[in-house]
């Protein structure tokens, strides 16, 4: 498997991504993640939307939970041609809990807990936490990546205005 060093740090400590690296124009990979009732979901299924991937280490950490509270915001605006999905490592029992608690209900969460799937096939996945790195990937309704953002500092929010930029252009 692919590995890359020192493009994402916590707290300015270099980490490895595991897995692929995708681009721009690429064709979104295909990937297979758990939805809070344990069902199987295949990102093949979405084919037809706009696509937000936020891609987070943990909803149970401050950074992910906001940012996962902003998308949630945002996607009462954006349109039911555009779904987000946020994917983590985090056990799908939590993820649901967590949804619970925050009242996050535009927002899809997903885990890749089991076989790390989406990690490994979007070159997210941190190989010294066995975590997510925050990411963001905008996919149109075609299943073509238009953008991408792979946030340095995992402890730092995406720069939310260019995402949303990115799925207005496509709506």
């Amino acid at each position: 498997m692919k590995e890359r060093t020192g493009i994402v740090t916590v707290e300015g400590k270099p980490l490895t991504l595991v897995g692929e690296e995708v681009r721009l124009g690429d064709k979104a990979p295909n990937f297979t993640v758990l939805d809070n009732d344990l069902t199987p979901v295949e990102f093949a299924s979405y084919r037809g939307k706009v696509c937000v991937i936020s891609s987070v280490p943990s909803l149970d950490t401050p950074v992910c939970d906001a940012e996962t509270r902003r998308f949630n915001q945002e996607a009462g605006r954006l349109g039911s041609d555009v779904v987000i999905l946020t994917i983590s490592m985090d056990l799908p029992f939590a993820q649901k809990r967590w949804c619970g608690a925050a009242g996050v209900d535009k927002v899809q969460t997903l885990s890749d807990h089991r076989e790390a799937s989406f990690g490994t096939a979007y070159g997210v996945l941190i190989k010294e936490l066995r975590l997510l790195a925050r990411a963001v990937f905008v996919v149109d309704r075609e299943g073509s990546i238009q953008y991408i953002q792979l946030v340095e500092e995992l402890t730092k929010e995406p720069d939310y205005k260019a995402v949303l930029d990115a799925v207005r252009k496509l709506t």
